[in-house]
């Protein structure tokens, strides 16, 4: 496997992984803040945000990072640098008509949300709540863009990077944000809310500071290549947009669709829940769903995001030169990797449930079954990426909008049904059938395009499966000795007892792996030495 995917994929995976775990975690001090109730507030304004967000950016790291690397493959570093200078002013206008879009757009959406005069909010405040983060959009689109050239180059480490120094800035002005409101002006947790949803602006603007200081440390590298590149293509600016916009829709859609499934549960979960007569706890629920548990089930999919983001690049460079070979052992060695460290997290996730929501949240039995039964979720969420992520990179962009869509429209048409006979679950269950469907299509098309089939990747995920099998006992036999001692009563009693299972998971996972030899294959020859000098 390409040495550029592993070592992309890593520093990408670190930097998604770290920032996710943050995103979770500033949960804790502001959940304490402003309540359970408010944090539902919270969710409705990101939902619409992020779709909006996926609109004004036009797919454009991932679209920009195939195009730039398709490209310098060839060695023309010029259509890039004239992309990149159009496409900044471009962003600029988005962003603007997205800001503007989304603020005119808050009530009407607010009053979707609101099925019953039962629930806890009222249409102004969250048709305010979406209106404080639509700023963020002036600022994203700019990151987006330089992210997605500096990966066309294979240079990962600033999007990492950006995207940590980001996160890091919001959770700073929304912790210091609420606590002053709630505090010291005794403010009311909405207004707090209010704040803590702007921050996603100042977070924006330190993320593109810290990008425009990596421009100007690789300025030299891309000037010199510049100054040794072939003659541009002969493309004008209008056909240069045309080729980009082939790849667009098919990028918004993976970088929205996982927002337009919430979305459909925010405007449908509501009236489902007040026709069985649960208007009174259907906002928590559908907070606990749509924000408090999907932050946990996002986690492991990090691993399936940092490999599309530095999967694209390369396949898209094997693609240009109609190497069949690199592509085979890349999809070969992403497959693996991806489910090698997704499946155990899920675990994780199921097993220690209870003890995650009361460590992070409060002891609540409905939040622990919700985050029980989305965790399998979080496989199909990586896949789906991943699939598409390789159908973009072999140019198979109708497929992508198909099977989007289509698992979407079965989203749409069975969650309020579903939601009527399972509630939070049958919304689950309608999000698992849309996803599904859309892999499995995604799959067939793949296997057909590049007449792939590949037994030892079989071989390897039963095995991978067994391993996980082992230790999903091992750990589910620890937490019941240790539950049978005494039961979680605390955040840190909760804490102790996920940092012991996890250690329990670890020690036999990872023991198994090196026994069998899966991680020295999946890893390579670094891991081989290390390994064998420890007697494995």
């Amino acid at each position: 496997m390409s040495s550029n995917l592993i070592k992309g994929t890593a520093i990408l995976t670190i930097g998604l992984f770290l920032s996710k775990a943050l995103g979770l975690l500033y949960l804790i001090p502001l959940y304490a803040l402003v309540g359970k109730e408010s944090m539902v507030l919270y969710q409705y304004a990101y939902i619409p945000y992020n779709i909006a967000l996926s609109i004004a950016i036009s797919g454009a790291p991932l679209a920009i990072s195939k195009f730039v690397s398709k490209y310098n493959a060839l060695g023309d570093y010029a259509t890039g640098r004239k992309l990149m200078k159009s496409g900044m002013m471009l962003m600029v206008f988005t962003g603007i008509i997205s800001f503007l879009t989304l603020n005119f757009l808050a009530e009407p959406i607010a009053k979707l949300v609101i099925s019953s005069n039962e629930q806890i909010f009222t249409v102004d405040q969250i048709a305010t709540v979406i209106k404080s983060v639509s700023y963020a959009l002036l600022a994203v689109p700019l990151m987006s863009i330089s992210r997605g050239f500096l990966q066309g180059y294979q240079k990962f480490e600033p999007t990492s990077v950006s995207q940590l120094i980001e996160q890091i800035v919001r959770i700073i002005f929304v912790l210091s944000g609420a606590y002053i409101v709630v505090r010291f002006l005794n403010g009311s947790p909405v207004t707090a809310i209010n704040l803590a949803v702007f921050a996603a602006f100042i977070g924006a603007v330190a993320g593109l500071f810290v990008l425009f200081r990596y421009w100007i440390k690789y300025k030299p590298e891309f000037n010199h290549l510049l100054a040794n590149s072939l003659p541009a293509a002969d493309i004008s600016i209008k056909d240069m947009y045309k080729e980009l916009s082939g790849y667009l829709l098919p990028f918004i859609l993976v970088g929205v669709i996982n927002p337009l499934y919430q979305f459909v549960d925010m405007i449908t979960f509501n009236s489902a829940m007040k026709s069985i007569g649960l208007s009174t706890v259907s906002d928590n629920y559908l907070g606990m769903l749509n924000l408090l548990t999907h932050k946990f089930v996002m986690i492991p999919v990090m691993v399936a995001t940092g490999f599309s983001m530095a999967l694209i690049p390369v396949i898209t460079s094997y693609y240009a030169k109609k190497d069949q070979e690199g592509i085979t052992r890349s999809l070969n060695q992403t497959y693996q990797i991806m489910i090698y460290l997704t499946i155990p997290m899920v675990i994780g996730l199921m097993v220690l449930s209870n003890e995650l929501y009361t460590f992070l949240y409060e002891k609540d039995a409905i939040g622990s079954s919700i985050l029980f039964s989305y965790a399998p979720v979080a496989i199909l969420f990586g896949l789906y990426t991943v699939t598409a992520a390789i159908l973009q990179g072999i140019d198979r962009h109708k497929w992508i909008v198909f099977t989007s869509l289509l698992g979407l429209m079965l989203k749409l048409a069975l969650n309020i049904p579903f939601i009527k006979l399972f509630e939070t679950n049958g919304a689950i269950l309608a999000t698992a059938i849309g996803y599904l469907v859309a892999i499995a299509i995604n799959m067939v098309i793949i296997s057909k395009t590049l007449h792939y089939k590949s037994k030892m990747v079989i071989r390897r995920i039963i095995l991978i499966g067994i391993l996980n099998l082992i230790m999903f006992i091992g750990v589910l036999a620890t937490l019941k000795g240790l539950t049978a001692i005494k039961v979680v009563d605390g955040k840190m009693h909760a804490l102790l007892y996920i940092f012991i299972c996890a250690f329990v998971g670890v020690v036999i996972y990872g023991y198994l792996s090196l026994k069998t030899g899966l991680a020295q294959k999946l890893f390579g020859e670094r891991l081989t030495k290390i390994t064998r000098k420890l007697g494995f």
